[in-house]
């Protein structure tokens, strides 16, 4: 039977390109002009879609380009934006580094400079955290020790072995200190 549909497919093609009307048994008879029309007409809104697809895809690729770009510009604006105040205090300790003058005058030049860094901070809104003479907090502070005294509550920070930032409410990094520890308002 397979053989019967293709002898019979073959005698189709062969009617439709000598321009013959071809039916099947029970079919309507279809002028094969209007079939290549329509042919040549799908054969067209297929062209325009592949390259309608072309030139979607060029343009996706190009936005992505554009995208990486501006997110790299952002990023070297940042890190431009960031540095930039930095520069100053580098210059400062370069001139403190070829200074010949007292250890007073050196030292009093690291003050500034200190000053000046802290500023640098200050304005990328980096703020120390509190420590000396406040409770002390495991969410801000990491005790490396602490220190037998009657005079100071339990718990109280005496002394910052290295200052903790935040920036805004986040902690960089906390806090390093000895805290007090005292057994006479513990017992009570």
């Amino acid at each position: 039977m397979r053989r019967h549909h293709s002898m019979q497919d073959e005698t189709t093609v062969q009617a439709v390109q000598e321009g013959e009307t071809v039916s099947s048994p029970g079919e309507p008879q279809v002028a094969v002009p209007a079939v290549s029309e329509e042919l040549e007409q799908l054969k067209g809104e297929k062209d325009q879609l592949l390259d309608r697809l072309a030139r979607l895809q060029a343009e996706f690729d190009n936005f992505r380009k554009r995208e990486a770009k501006e997110r790299q510009d952002a990023r070297d604006y940042t890190v431009s934006s960031t540095v930039e105040p930095f520069l100053g205090v580098m210059d400062n300790f370069q001139l403190a580094l070829k200074s010949e003058g007292s250890v007073d005058q050196l030292r009093a030049g690291v003050e500034l400079i200190l000053k000046q860094m802290e500023d640098a901070l200050r304005g990328l809104s980096v703020v120390p955290v509190e420590s000396v003479g406040t409770q002390f907090d495991p969410r801000v502070h990491e005790a490396l020790g602490s220190v037998e005294t009657k005079e100071f509550p339990d718990h109280q920070v005496l002394e910052e072995i290295r200052r903790g930032y935040k920036i805004r409410e986040k902690l960089l990094r906390p806090a390093l200190v000895k805290i007090a520890s005292n057994h006479a308002v513990v017992s009570e």
